[in-house]
């Protein structure tokens, strides 16, 4: 199968996810691998299975896409943090490009709202919902508490996470379909890549700063944190506060 290749949005038994996005020994396939059954209750949510056949109310995209610009500002800061821990200069710029990353991305959520007649300026004071709170609380208190790679395990849900649902939905993308430029941001070849960057970081970082000792905490951590992600599409398909 290529990268161009798709899996069926409605399969969750996909142990190995998407192929091309990550080697089957690499941490992240081991970290998913450990936590299979959050990590499938992650990326085959019904807000996920809605999204793919267009039939997501727009209330709750909306609300989705509303908290998921306050989620991006809380794991812009999460990138600082990382230049911070950073211990070389090649991880501060890293760190430094994936903050800069984020901030190009609400772009898109400000193009959507502004769409509904919401400006950006009401989408920085919107309320933060409970989930949204816990999500970015959890990955920025496990990086002030861990260390580097702790931190981009943390962040790995959601880095690579978006990366495989974007791989699924994007056979299901027409003209006419009313999530097209998400599904296409997320599937497209440029935020392949970045999922593939955060992949190959997540092995760098393992090789210098891990032992067998550490497996069991990465492991928690990356399951509480697919849990958390889980729990944001709760958060969007119910509109909950």
């Amino acid at each position: 199968m290529t990268d161009t290749d798709t899996v069926n949005p409605h399969d969750t038994d996909t142990p190995e996810g998407v192929p091309g996005l990550a080697d089957p020994d690499s941490l992240f396939a081991r970290l998913r691998h450990a936590c299979r059954a959050e990590w499938t209750a992650y990326v085959s949510h019904p807000f996920v299975r809605h999204l793919a056949d267009g039939s997501l109310r727009q209330d709750c995209f909306r609300h989705y896409m509303g908290q998921d610009y306050l989620f991006l500002i809380q794991f812009a800061r999460a990138y600082a943090l990382g230049v911070y821990k950073s211990e070389t200069l090649e991880d501060m710029r890293r760190m430094g490009e994936g903050m800069a990353a984020i901030l190009d991305e609400m772009g898109l959520h400000v193009k959507y709202c502004q769409g509904w007649g919401i400006a950006p300026e009401e989408l920085e004071h919107l309320p933060e919902a409970k989930a949204t709170m816990a999500y970015t609380r959890f990955v920025l208190e496990r990086g002030m508490a861990g260390d580097l790679l702790d931190l981009n395990v943390a962040l790995a849900p959601c880095i690579i996470g978006y990366a495989e649902i974007g791989a699924r939905l994007i056979e299901s993308v027409g003209d006419e379909h009313p999530y097209a430029a998400w599904i296409r941001e997320y599937g497209g070849s440029g935020y392949r890549q970045v999922a593939r960057d955060a992949v190959e970081t997540l092995d760098r970082l393992l090789e210098e700063r891990g032992g067998p000792g550490r497996m069991p905490g990465l492991i928690d951590t990356f399951r509480k944190a697919t849990i958390l992600e889980a729990d944001f599409w709760q958060m969007g398909l119910t509109l909950a506060e």
